[in-house]
């Protein structure tokens, strides 16, 4: 019988990761943290029941600890879009942003197969580049198709692999994250960078969505995957308005108080970005279709109340 108070953490020095492990540690769980370098995650984040040495390959003296554990939650992954302005998409970073994923996860799911004592659920994060990339008014849901550019591949094979943890009796949930609303890291930074410098405005064409979501609702959602039995398959962690970007920099500029009129053109994203360009000049419509139906209330449902709660 598993340890219903034992969780496996990957990921937990990163944005995310150091928000849900405080709250399952104020939950009253016992966070085993998995980590490439055990003394720095220490260091980042004191107070969980051990650290182990982990690599995203399969065997090792990590994988005896996922034996018995109640749940394995896995967030591990290469950057995407830190420092945006500084990290364009060569052939390597692309490789090591889709194998640290699709590798790690495969691991992650070999162990769980050869545990004697399986965990009940493996969460694993995803995203809502899943669906592709849209400039329009397609609402997308978890039954929507996927798309055909380098994320949404990435999150296909991302989550084949989680999803192959159903076949050792496992619930599998695979959380598909929108826009994470931190001031710190991520895309929201260089969002804002603009604004900063008062010369803010939309990112043409502007009619593209941004589904975005306040960290307390992302870490509300990866709890309700692990307390509620009903939470399984893909789950689209987003709130429920997403915007397009020529709303979401109005918002942005009124509660920064600073001008959002000033249009930044598509050639000049790509002359810098080159293919990353498309993590702002397209976006996805994507819908809480899942948790909603499964009860979720949102914190922040709306924008600007949310923005000004992080940017206060």
């Amino acid at each position: 019988m598993s340890d219903t108070k034992r969780i496996i953490l990957t990921g937990a020095t990163g944005s995310v990761g150091r928000r849900l492990f405080i709250a399952l540690v104020l939950r009253g769980y016992e966070v085993v943290v998995f980590s490439r370098n055990p003394q720095k995650a220490r260091e980042a984040i004191p107070g969980a029941a051990d650290y182990m040495r982990w690599t995203p390959t399969k065997g090792g003296t990590w994988a005896a600890a996922i034996d018995g554990a109640h749940a394995v939650i896995h967030l591990a992954g290469a950057p995407i879009a830190d420092g945006l302005l500084g990290r364009r998409w060569s052939p390597a970073v692309k490789a090591d942003i889709r194998d640290s994923r699709v590798i790690g996860t495969h691991g992650i799911v070999e162990a769980i197969g050869a545990a004697s004592v399986r965990p009940q659920v493996l969460i694993c994060a995803s995203g809502v580049g899943y669906y592709g990339l849209f400039r329009d008014y397609t609402p997308l849901n978890e039954d929507s198709p996927p798309g055909n550019d380098f994320l949404a591949q990435v999150c296909v094979a991302w989550e084949a692999e989680a999803a192959r943890a159903e076949e050792f009796g496992v619930r599998v949930a695979r959380i598909r994250t929108g826009l994470m609303l931190d001031p710190e890291s991520g895309v929201l930074p260089q969002i804002m960078q603009p604004f900063n410098l008062r010369v803010g405005g939309p990112v043409l064409p502007g009619t593209q969505y941004y589904p975005w979501i306040h960290p307390d609702d992302l870490v509300g959602i990866y709890m309700l995957a692990l307390e509620d039995e009903r939470a399984s398959g893909p789950i689209n962690a987003v709130a429920p308005t997403p915007q397009t970007n020529r709303d979401f920099s109005s918002i942005l500029g009124k509660v920064m108080s600073s001008p959002s009129w000033m249009p930044i053109p598509e050639f000049t994203l790509r002359t810098v970005l080159g293919e990353m360009a498309d993590l702002v000049v397209n976006g996805q419509r994507a819908l809480p279709k899942k948790v909603q139906a499964l009860g979720y209330s949102f914190q922040y449902p709306q924008l600007e109340p949310a923005l000004r709660n992080l940017l206060s």
